[in-house]
C-alpha cells in the first residue's frame, strides 16, 4: 500500500530552500481514487476509537482532516499559525529550524475529556505536532494518537512526540 502511494507523491527537488526535497501531495489528492484509500485507511483505523475532535495544523493537515473528521461523524478543530483565528486562543511556541513560530487554537474549541485525533499531512522534525499536542492538552483534551499521512523517519520526529502513539501512513527512511 506505502509503494502504491509513494508513486503519487511528487518529489520536488530544492524546495522551499537548497538541499531539501520536498514532498508534494497535491498529486495524491489530484487522483481521486487514491485520495479515497487513504481516507479509508485512515477510517479503518480510527472507526472504533470513539474520536470526538480530529485537530488538524494548518494547511494540508485541513484537507486529511476535514475528509476523515467527516466519515467519522467527528468534529474538526483547526490549529493555525499565530493571528489567524479570531476568537480568543491559546498559544504554543515551538522551535524551527531557524527561530520559532507559534501555532494557536480556539479555547471554546472543545470540551474537557474529549477524545482527540492530532492529523497533519506530514511528520519532519515534531515541532508543530508536539505544539499541537500541547494546545490540545491545555484544553484538556485527550489525545489519542498522532497521525500522518508522510513520515520523514530520517529527521527523528517521532522521538520528540512522547506519550501518545504515532502513526503514518507512508514512510521515507532517507532523503
Amino acid at each position: 500500500m506505502a509503494k502504491d502511494l509513494k508513486e503519487f507523491i511528487r518529489n520536488v527537488p530544492d524546495f522551499p530552500k537548497r538541499g531539501i526535497v520536498f514532498r508534494d501531495i497535491t498529486t495524491l489528492i489530484g487522483n481521486g481514487d487514491k485520495f479515497k484509500h487513504v481516507i479509508d485507511e485512515f477510517t479503518k483505523r480510527y472507526k472504533q476509537k470513539h474520536i470526538d475532535y480530529i485537530v488538524s495544523v494548518e494547511s494540508r493537515g485541513f484537507i486529511f482532516g476535514s475528509a476523515l473528521a467527516y466519515t467519522l461523524g467527528a468534529g474538526l478543530v483547526p490549529v493555525r499559525k499565530k493571528g489567524k483565528l479570531p476568537y480568543d486562543t491559546h498559544s504554543a511556541t515551538y522551535n524551527l529550524e531557524y527561530g520559532q513560530d507559534t501555532l494557536e487554537i480556539h479555547k471554546d474549541a472543545f470540551e474537557k475529556g474529549k477524545k482527540i485525533l492530532i492529523l497533519d499531512d506530514l511528520l519532519a522534525t515534531g515541532g508543530t505536532t508536539c505544539a499541537a499536542i500541547d494546545l490540545v492538552e491545555k484544553l484538556g483534551g485527550e489525545p489519542v494518537e498522532a497521525a500522518f499521512v508522510i513520515e520523514l523517519e530520517f529527521l527523528k520526529g517521532r522521538d520528540k512526540i512522547k506519550n501518545i502513539p504515532v502513526f503514518s501512513l507512508i514512510k521515507y527512511d532517507k532523503e
